[in-house]
């Protein structure tokens, strides 16, 4: 399929949370090739500079890429200042970050709550109020949360999962009405079942599996990490200039 060209994206800062592998990966390498000037964020540092890599092979120059654990935000903080100070004010905020880590309700305790809390929902908060004096500086900008249809649909392994990515919609909505009048647009994106190399080797082994899902979908398909970045780059880009505080699910239509 032929990527849709976005030729307002070129030169545009855009900064991406997570983006070493999966989803995150895809968004990087889309921002890329538009020619945007792309930084992300990620824990792995193995991973982050492969893609580096990989990304600049492909796309004639190389991302930056800062390691960063999202949980300490004194380090987001910092790594977002070095980000702002090595490619200027960000016009593009992608807060990917996550882990869907299953859980059993009785057996959750306090400080694994704070931590699926922290991994899912906490760092999106400060990633945004972070980058929107930089939007506000620039007269405007585009920031685009990870949300999830775990919460929509209410999976019964995933309940401090869900609440967090229920929350971003919350976010959202607010941030979107805080900061519309500056011209900065708040969306989130609630992907569906989407097989990155992390869900097949931890959630999804079964094939079987996958494919009862994919039989609940009104479009059969495979949803892929690409299928999420080409929503992310509309949603980026001036083409979605009146777009804000919505949540848009990719999902092939899972019923």
């Amino acid at each position: 399929m032929t990527q849709t060209s976005y030729a307002g994206l070129a030169d545009r800062v855009v900064l991406i949370t997570g983006g070493a592998s999966g989803i995150g990966a895809a968004f990087v390498r889309a921002f890329a090739a538009q020619q945007a000037r792309v930084a992300f964020l990620d824990i792995d540092a193995d991973a982050g500079a492969a893609l580096v890599g990989e990304v600049a092979g492909e796309c004639g120059s190389a991302p930056l890429f800062v390691p960063c654990d999202l949980l300490d935000i004194d380090a987001l903080r910092a790594a977002m200042a070095q980000v702002h100070t090595s490619l200027g004010d960000a016009a593009v905020l992608i807060n990917n970050a996550a882990n869907d880590q299953r859980q059993v309700l009785s057996e959750v305790t306090p400080a694994e709550f704070d931590w699926m809390i922290g991994v899912n929902l906490k760092h999106v908060f400060f990633a945004a109020q972070a980058v929107v004096p930089q939007m506000q500086a620039r007269g405007g900008g585009s920031i685009v949360n990870m949300s999830s249809i775990a919460w929509m649909r209410g999976v019964p392994a995933l309940p401090a999962y869900a609440a967090a990515k229920a929350a971003i919609v919350g976010f959202t909505n607010s941030l979107a009405r805080l900061v519309g009048p500056d011209r900065i647009r708040v969306n989130a994106i609630a992907p569906g079942m989407v097989i990155t190399e992390r869900q097949r080797r931890l959630w999804f082994p079964d094939e079987q599996k996958i494919d009862e899902v994919r039989a609940r979908q009104a479009i059969p398909d495979a949803v892929t990490p690409d299928d999420v970045a080409r929503l992310a780059l509309f949603l980026a880009s001036d083409e979605s200039q009146r777009i804000t505080r919505q949540c848009f699910q990719v999902d092939g239509g899972l019923g």
